[in-house]
């Protein structure tokens, strides 16, 4: 079998034919996915609105064009479920941050509206799934001494 593939690479080269094989982190790297999450908003957990909103996880985008993120979910391991409505998020490093309290949606600030904290302060998922329910990303993390965030 080896010596086959061989001769066709050998044919193919003869010709000047390109063969190009994507690496696969690059295949594997979704152009939206989570960006980072502050699992425990600094301070006491006292569900203060500042306290709440504090508490947020964020996509980036970091294909080129624009993403409408209609039906889009983002939700945790206990199944509690945001669906975001008609918002994009711009390709080339463009940001949306989904707050667990309650505010006024922006096109980068999107609010979950809950009166409690939505993520684990030792450890929870975030997922993320298209309209269709495809899942997209996860985000994972542990209690870290210290640490109230994590990078994704």
């Amino acid at each position: 079998m080896r010596k086959s593939v061989s001769i066709i690479a050998a044919a193919a080269l003869a010709f000047g034919a390109a063969v190009t094989v994507a690496s696969p982190a690059a295949a594997a790297t979704p152009s939206l996915r989570f960006h980072g999450a502050q699992y425990d908003s600094p301070g006491s957990d006292n569900r203060s609105a500042t306290s709440l909103n504090n508490e947020w996880v964020s996509l980036i985008n970091s294909g080129n064009a624009a993403v409408n993120l209609n039906h889009y979910t983002i939700r945790d391991k206990s199944n509690h479920v945001y669906t975001f409505g008609n918002v994009s998020i711009a390709g080339h490093g463009g940001r949306l941050w989904l707050h667990t309290g309650k505010g006024t949606n922006t096109t980068t600030n999107r609010y979950w509206g809950s009166g409690a904290y939505i993520w684990n302060n030792t450890g929870d998922t975030a997922y993320l799934r298209n309209a269709a329910g495809t899942a997209l990303d996860n985000c994972s993390w542990k209690q870290k001494s210290g640490r109230t965030w994590i990078g994704c």
